[in-house]
Parts: C-alpha cells; sequence; structure tokens
C-alpha cells in the first residue's frame, strides 16, 4: 500500500465495488460530472468496467482509497492513459460524499504524484477537471500543478456544456511530501 499523511492507496478488493458503485456512481449528478461518458443504470451484479480491475490492463492503475486511521474505504484513485513511450499519464479520485472536505483529496494527489513519478518513472502528470470543481483545482494547486489552459465548453454535464480546465506538473517540479 502506498500511503500520505491521511490516506493509503491500495489494491482493490471485491467487497470494495458494491460500496463505490453506491456511493459514486448510482448517483447521477454525482457521476455525470466525474465522468466523460453518460450515466446508465447497471444491472444489479453486473460486472462494472468502471471499477472492475483487469491486471492485464497496463494503461489504467486504479486504487481503493482507505483512511490510514480506521482502514475506512473512502473512496477511488487512479492513474490512467498511461503512455510509456513519452512518460506521461492523467490522475483522478473520486471520494465518497462522506470523505469529502476533510483534506483527502490534497493527500490523494500527492501519494499519485508519488506513484507516477517515484514508482513509475513518469515524466508528466496531468489533470482534467470541471472548471468549477474548487476541491480537485485546490488540490491539485497545492500539489504543484499549474493550470495549462480551459478547455471552453468541451464536457457535456446534465443538460449543459461546461468548461474544463488543464492542469500539469513535471517530474523535476514536483516537490515530494507523501511518506509513501
Amino acid at each position: 500500500m502506498l500511503t500520505g499523511s491521511k490516506v493509503g492507496l491500495r489494491a482493490r478488493h471485491a467487497e470494495d465495488i458494491p460500496i463505490l458503485r453506491t456511493e459514486l456512481y448510482d448517483d447521477v449528478a454525482n457521476a455525470a460530472r466525474a465522468e466523460g461518458r453518460p450515466w446508465r443504470p447497471m444491472t444489479p451484479g453486473s460486472e462494472d468496467s468502471r471499477l472492475v480491475v483487469d491486471d492485464k490492463e497496463q494503461g489504467h492503475v486504479p486504487f481503493s482509497v482507505v483512511e490510514l486511521e480506521g482502514g475506512m474505504l473512502i473512496g477511488t484513485a487512479n492513474l490512467w492513459g498511461i503512455d510509456n513511450h513519452s512518460r506521461s499519464a492523467h490522475i483522478g479520485l473520486g471520494l465518497l460524499p462522506s470523505a469529502r472536505g476533510k483534506g483527502y483529496g490534497t493527500d490523494v494527489v500527492a501519494v499519485l504524484c508519488h506513484y507516477g513519478f517515484v514508482v513509475r518513472g513518469l515524466h508528466r502528470l496531468q489533470i482534467e477537471t470541471l472548471a468549477d470543481n474548487a476541491a480537485m483545482l485546490s488540490s491539485a494547486e497545492h500539489n504543484g500543478f499549474v493550470r495549462e489552459g480551459v478547455l471552453r465548453s468541451s464536457a457535456w454535464v446534465m443538460g449543459e456544456f461546461l468548461d474544463e480546465v488543464l492542469l500539469g506538473l513535471l517530474a523535476h517540479e514536483w516537490k515530494p511530501s507523501v511518506q509513501a
């Protein structure tokens, strides 16, 4: 497990999936804001490609996020779109509603940076988030990410187009602050 000051990133366990599905993806408004594809209901018991881990998939590394104190599941984190040639990847996270506003997001981003830069040897990490996602913007910028641009009206979310902010961080700019 990779650890920060408040959270641990560990492998996804089968018992995590129903919790993550219910707390994150069955909430239509939340799921519509978090994903680049339209929400659709999933049949109970079916395999959910967003949550089930395919260990053969080398371009996507999903983690479950747990509180260090107590080990409770509080969300999901991902390194995705991994490009081994250009040594770059995207990061993303989703926290359960009960875990939001407690500083966990900033710690998750820090641990993902450690994983990307130290463990994987990547050169660049990137985040795309909705322009009104103040929590993610703050977590990214606290970890040294720089706003590189705005993708105007690029995300269709619940009946309207919203702007997305593109943030980037290069390995030599990163200032590690995690225990990992």
